[in-house]
């Protein structure tokens, strides 16, 4: 049998827990039944656990012999030269309120670099995905844009589940770029606000304490798409240092220097 690529795993394995989201989603929600993991804001539900399954079924079938990080059963770091990064429901606010913007993030890690990145966003019908040559949304190829001045940019950020314990909350870099850019968004999904950067939607995104399923495939669909990551020092741990700055590379230097450098760096 012959070998499928590691982007058309990817995509069945973000396919399949897709599948199980689209299953379970309610547009009035699923709040009641959904736990907290010991943050009141910090949700689970019965869909993230169904998703992460499905995606680790693909996985293993596919590619037994990768270790694999996914958010809800393996959270620690691998200290591998390849595996798996997976978040089943980025997003699980959203779906757990029946809001329509959550969506399957997995992505493959090689040498301490996400190399393939699928973000599938099942009721939105979006599927994002790297390639060889470049970012795809639904097989078409998208780029990052062209916007190259900060007073015409939208950007997308979020926040921390226990934001009110933290000294670094983010409240600051919000006002601080809000009174700067065209406009600013505030989605619920680290991924898919990734994606967006990638497809050109949003000319930037940055966010602080960040796990890597987080950002690992966006991350990727934005540099495949022409866009530039780093974390918020313009240094490259983006991926395990919990914060990350992403743009289309001509307002990254501005967006970067607007935020204030975190303290728990």
């Amino acid at each position: 049998m012959t070998r499928q690529s590691d982007l058309m795993v990817a995509l069945a394995a973000a396919s399949a827990a897709a599948d199980e989201l689209t299953a379970r989603y309610r547009p009035s929600g699923v709040r009641d039944t959904a736990e907290s993991k010991g943050q009141r804001r910090n949700l689970v539900t019965d869909a993230d656990r169904a998703a992460e399954d499905a995606a680790l079924a693909v996985l293993r079938a596919l590619r037994p012999d990768d270790p694999v990080m996914a958010e809800e059963s393996a959270g620690e770091a691998l200290d591998v030269a390849r595996y798996w990064c997976v978040d089943p429901l980025d997003g699980t606010n959203n779906f757990a309120h029946g809001i329509p913007l959550f969506c399957v993030s997995v992505a493959l890690v090689v040498d301490g670099c996400p190399t393939v990145g699928v973000v599938h966003a099942p009721h939105l019908g979006e599927v994002f995905a790297t390639s060889v040559d470049g970012a795809t949304l639904n097989g078409e190829r998208v780029r990052v844009s062209a916007t190259a001045e900060l007073a015409d940019a939208v950007f997308a950020t979020g926040f921390a589940y226990d934001r009110e314990n933290l000294a670094d909350n983010n409240l600051d870099n919000f006002g601080n770029v809000l009174m700067r850019c065209r406009g600013m968004r505030r989605c619920g999904s680290a991924a898919l606000d990734l994606a967006w950067v990638a497809a050109g939607r949003l000319d930037g995104f940055w966010e602080l304490m960040l796990n890597p399923w987080d950002v690992a495939a966006g991350a990727a669909l934005v540099r495949a798409a022409g866009g530039r990551v780093t974390d918020a020092l313009g240094g490259e741990d983006w991926l395990h240092g919990q914060h990350v700055v992403a743009t289309n590379g001509r307002v990254h230097d501005a967006l970067r220097e607007t935020l204030s450098r975190p303290s728990f760096t």
